[in-house]
Parts: C-alpha cells; structure tokens; sequence
C-alpha cells in the first residue's frame, strides 16, 4: 500500500515521502492517526504542486539544521549526573529526555523524539545520534557519571 506521509515517522520516513507499507499498518495506524493519506494519483499531484511551493522553505529549514548541528557538534563536555549503585550501575537508566534536558541547560534546543541512544545503564562515555532534518544528523558524545 503506498501512503504520503503527514508527519514524521520514526524508522519510516519523513514528512511528504511516498512510502509503501504493509496494508494493515497503514489502514490500522497510520490513516486513523493522520499520520499518512492514501498515495492516489490526485494526492500525488498535489503534493508535488506543494513541494515545488516549499522549495525555499524548505532550504531554509536544513540550513537551521545545518547550523543547530554546528551548534551541538561544538558541545564536547556534555555530563549527566545519575544515581548509581556501588559497583557502578544507574538505577533505571540514561534516556533520550535526559539528554535533551542537558542539551537544553548548555542552551541548545533539541526535541527529545529526534535523539536516539540506546539505554545507559553504566557509567561511562558514550555517543547520541540527533536526527535534526532528513539530511542532516550529528553524533554528540556524552559521559554518564555518578551523582
């Protein structure tokens, strides 16, 4: 089944793509949600007329992400302060929101929904990936230590 996305969807596509899904998760999910609308050939056509209108915007969109990235590829001292036990294991775990609230703190605004890391349990350096456009996407190191 071929669906244009409304809105980003994580480990899909991104908003305006032309994807092809599985006909239930996108009869099930993504048309009730409004987050995709059947690909018909009239849909198709409007999308394009609205692309080629956006295409200024849409420059000026990924050069603010260009230059966010610049911002946090600058960030090298990023610290997040965690509980942790004796032997050095963080009671629950370091997460996507946590990064962001110390993203947020060194004044650099990132939706915690575009950070992916996998679930820190243990004290150490580890590395972020934000996805800030479809283009553009930075590695920010992180150190996890004890509070």
């Amino acid at each position: 089944m071929k669906l244009i996305l409304i809105e980003d969807v994580q480990g899909l596509g991104y908003k305006d793509d032309v994807v092809e899904v599985k006909s239930g998760y996108g009869r099930n999910y993504l048309i009730p949600q409004l987050k995709a609308v059947i690909a018909s050939p009239s849909a198709l056509k409007v999308l394009a007329e609205n692309q080629r209108q956006r295409a200024h915007k849409l420059a000026k969109i990924k050069a603010d992400a260009e230059a966010l990235a610049a911002q946090i590829a600058a960030i090298t001292d990023l610290t997040i302060a965690a509980k942790v036990s004796e032997n050095g294991t963080v009671f629950g775990s370091v997460n996507a929101a946590q990064i962001a609230e110390a993203l947020a703190a060194k004044g650099v605004t990132v939706d915690r929904k575009n950070i992916e890391v996998a679930p820190v349990k243990e004290v150490g350096k580890y590395n972020a990936k934000i996805n800030l456009h479809k283009e553009v996407s930075v590695e920010l190191p992180f150190e996890v230590v004890a509070e």
